[in-house]
């Protein structure tokens, strides 16, 4: 299946949390979107492996998502090298995106930029003819995005550009309660996370919100980009 948009996230949750309302709006468009979960998030304080994959499913349904799958990376000590990268180019390539979402470069959790930076690069790599890969013994043609854009997480990061997300936050806010081992949840007698506060659970929304006021609009969520947007027009600007 070639898709429009896949979406690459360090842990289950991290594409909901900094993209979700983006992705759910493309669905509601008719693009074919996909997300690619680089580990199992099995090294998180709460829940486990199979439970997150269970939620992550939920969450894919939520959303429209076409496909999800999971690479299985080691959560905490994946690094940027050559077997990863391979692996993540295989999926670029079985999928052929015009357009690659993935963790934010700069964060509070070491695997975040660590998989901005590792998909990033595979994403360049994914294009050269010589370097060889195959799936189901089929040998891929090289296959590079035209865009590779980076999502918000925990750290401020001021965007390089904004989607208007009004109307398609209930969806993503849904999404991210499908995890439910992972956030407030004031009847838990697990440890508590930074992200397992109230108060995480609701900048979910006040900060959609306070881009949205930026722009004019009820709700947007921010991207940074790796080299500049190119538009047909100025009138493609607002």
């Amino acid at each position: 299946m070639k898709l429009d948009i896949l979406a690459f996230g360090a842990h289950p949750d991290d594409v909901e949390l900094g993209a979700g309302a983006t992705l759910a709006k493309e669905t509601a468009n008719g693009k074919k979107v996909g997300i690619v979960d680089l580990t199992q998030g099995e090294l998180g304080t709460r829940g486990s492996a199979s439970l997150r994959e269970k939620e992550a499913e939920k969450a894919k349904k939520i959303l429209g998502v076409a496909v999800r799958e999971n690479l299985k990376f080691a959560d905490g000590f994946f690094i940027n090298d050559k077997r990863h990268q391979l692996e993540v180019i295989k999926i670029i390539r079985k999928y052929q995106p015009k357009i690659v979402l993935c963790n934010a470069v700069s964060d509070r959790h070491i695997d975040h930029p660590k998989g901005s930076s590792l998909v990033s690069d595979a994403c360049f790599l994914s294009g050269l003819a010589k370097i060889e890969t195959e799936i189901d013994g089929k040998q891929q043609q090289k296959w590079r995005p035209l865009v590779v854009y980076h999502y918000i997480q925990w750290e401020n990061i001021k965007p390089d550009f904004v989607v208007d997300v009004t109307g398609f936050m209930e969806q993503k806010v849904a999404s991210v309660l499908a995890y439910g081992s992972q956030f407030y949840d004031p009847n838990s007698k697990e440890s508590n996370t930074p992200i397992t506060s109230k108060n995480f659970l609701e900048s979910i929304t006040y900060r959609a919100k306070d881009l949205g006021r930026l722009i004019g609009t009820d709700y947007a969520e921010g991207f940074t980009t790796e080299r500049f947007v190119a538009v047909n027009s100025l009138d493609d600007l607002r």
